[in-house]
């Protein structure tokens, strides 16, 4: 599996985390392309090629998605389930990337099967090392089966 080719998808509702973000995967030299989605609706609409997005077909190019819980229209843990009940993407890695500590958060989350849960640090550089750790390690170090 080639991790130039595959797409991360990163759903954030807060346009300075969703920058941050990808900042620091640039920075982190991680040349896959990332596709911002705001919302939990838009990011099932383009997952699974539906309602405005529905010309995209291939969930296989799909390499990571960092998810946001608390997000208008559609939140997360939705976002999560659909995700890992659907035979096309529950191989997909998902992280949740939150500020929400929570315990029913993380607990709902890993019941859901998630692949991590990480609490967004409030400190700017400490955020920005860890989406690149986050990027580099399910992208570069972690193997995925063929899909």
């Amino acid at each position: 599996m080639n991790p130039n080719v595959l797409e991360i998808i990163l759903v954030e509702d807060n346009p300075g985390d969703a920058e941050l973000a990808m900042r620091a995967m640039k920075e982190a030299n991680i040349t896959n392309r990332v596709m911002h989605l705001k919302d939990g609706a838009e990011a099932l609409d383009y997952i699974f090629g539906t309602g405005d997005l529905s010309n995209r077909k291939d969930e296989n190019s799909i390499g990571l998605i960092l998810l946001d819980l608390k997000m208008p229209k559609v939140d997360g843990i939705e976002v999560l389930q659909r995700l890992k009940s659907d035979e096309r993407t529950k191989n997909i890695p998902v992280a949740v990337f939150t500020s929400s500590s929570e315990d029913p958060d993380v607990r709902e989350c890993y019941r859901l099967n998630v692949n991590s849960y990480i609490i967004k640090p409030l400190d700017f550089i400490q955020l920005g090392n860890t989406i690149k750790s986050t990027g580099l390690y399910w992208l570069m170090i972690n193997h995925l089966p063929e899909k």
